[in-house]
């Protein structure tokens, strides 16, 4: 059997299969159709500061191979999901990693703070790119601010921290390894990318907010190029998401250069998906000849021009 575990700076999973935040709920909407104990980790809804109310619907609309969502980080703040949520999820049998969003910067060090004190989590994920909130994708779109934001959150928590990045930017490495001169242990490559739907018969945006992250098995060639060019440059584990759906999807990702994914869109209508990856992936791997998934990470060849690119 091959070692399904990874670790990701000093983060330690016991596979590398994770549930992205905003589509697992809080774990517990998930009880009935999800055995914990088989993933590597699950990673709850973004929680904020204050409370937020989101925004206007509609929220959601359904698009080609994938989907659009407006939420707004809808949810009742962290004294909520401390008080109310981590309970809960402390007794879960998988790492739990919290995500946070702050509005500005001191927004994400109070609340890391915050969280730094509590027992009973694994990591910590900075939303740092929202496309759906005033001010939601500013800190990932500079260098220099994803760096600070970083490394101020670094300052006050002690957990791992994981950066999770927008790809709707012109470059995306150079804001990875700001994230990584932070102190980040790990970065998240990507949330969503922004789009919108269009009634032309109203002629009017779909969305309450206009715009919205499209995700799904859409972006999935999108997402695996971002993570093939930042695993070749930044030196810093990677976390892929971005359509991932079934087995073959994270195998791509993780040849591509990830060390561990999310699966994300594919929650909302096949919540056992990310279990029955766990499943099948010793075989996987064993095709390969690998006795561990770190032997596949970044494995990927590229012939380009009669040069070979790894």
């Amino acid at each position: 059997m091959p070692d399904l575990s990874v670790a990701l700076g000093r983060l330690q999973l016991r596979n590398p299969v994770l549930v992205a935040s905003g589509t697992f709920g809080y774990a517990r909407e998930m009880a009935g159709v999800v055995d914990f104990a088989r993933l590597g980790g699950v990673i709850p809804k973004t929680v904020t500061r204050q409370p937020r109310a989101g925004n206007p619907p509609p929220r959601t609309v359904e698009t080609p191979s994938g989907m659009l969502n407006a939420i707004g980080l809808d949810n009742d703040g962290i004294e909520h999901f401390i008080s109310h949520h981590l309970p809960y999820l402390r007794t879960l049998p998988t790492a739990i990693i919290a995500n946070i969003a702050g509005k500005n910067e001191q927004e994400f060090v109070d609340m890391a703070e915050m969280i730094g004190r509590e027992p009973g989590l694994a990591a910590l994920e900075l939303n740092l790119s929202c496309p759906n909130v005033s001010g939601g994708v500013d800190f990932a779109v500079d260098p220099e601010t994803t760096r600070r934001v970083v490394q101020r959150v670094r300052a006050v928590c002690p957990l791992p921290l994981i950066a999770k990045l927008t790809p709707n930017v012109t470059d995306i490495v150079p804001i990875a390894q700001a994230a990584a001169d932070g102190g980040a242990d790990a970065v998240s490559l990507v949330n969503t990318f922004v789009g919108m739907a269009v009634d032309w018969r109203r002629r009017r945006p779909i969305l309450g907010n206009v715009t919205g992250g499209l995700s799904g098995p859409a972006i999935k060639p999108l997402a695996l190029r971002l993570v093939w060019r930042t695993a070749r440059s930044v030196n810093i584990p990677i976390i892929g998401g971005g359509g991932i759906a079934t087995l073959d999807d994270v195998m791509e990702f993780l040849v591509a250069g990830a060390s561990a994914v999310q699966l994300g869109t594919v929650n909302f209508y096949d919540p056992t998906a990310s279990v029955r990856v766990v499943e099948e992936l010793p075989a996987a791997l064993t095709q390969l000849g690998a006795a561990s998934v770190g032997e596949v990470v970044g494995t990927l060849n590229c012939v380009q021009a009669g040069e070979r690119l790894k």
